[in-house]
């Protein structure tokens, strides 16, 4: 009976755990996506370019693991944190907030 109290406790600490992992990778994906933002508001397209691509670390990760609509909106902002990679590496602040602007959105549709 010990054996089974303990392996389920193991079994829900490690389905809690990856359930955390999950919320953190998605806060830091919205934080740094939101710090894209103000930054391309600002025209520093290289800074943009430096959350953009710390979100969008993360943001795969939500992706990796998402379902359903969640995962539609996962891999739309990962695909819009590209995008706003590629305009502000090329210093188009305007394109590029744009592009983090939609990432957010997406993101916060995809809260798990």
């Amino acid at each position: 009976m010990k054996k089974i109290v303990s392996l389920t406790t193991l079994v829900f600490t490690l389905l809690t755990g990856a359930a955390l992992a999950t919320e953190d990778h998605h806060a830091q994906a919205v934080e740094h996506a939101n710090a894209a933002v103000s930054h391309g508001k600002a025209g520093h397209a290289p800074v943009l370019v430096e959350h953009a691509e710390e979100s969008v670390k993360h943001a795969k990760h939500c992706a990796s693991v998402a379902k359903g609509e969640a995962k539609t909106h996962a891999d739309a902002a990962v695909n819009s944190l590209n995008e706003a990679i590629t305009h502000g590496k090329m210093g188009h602040a305007d394109v590029a907030t744009k592009a983090a602007e939609e990432a957010v959105q997406h993101l916060n549709a995809a809260k798990p």
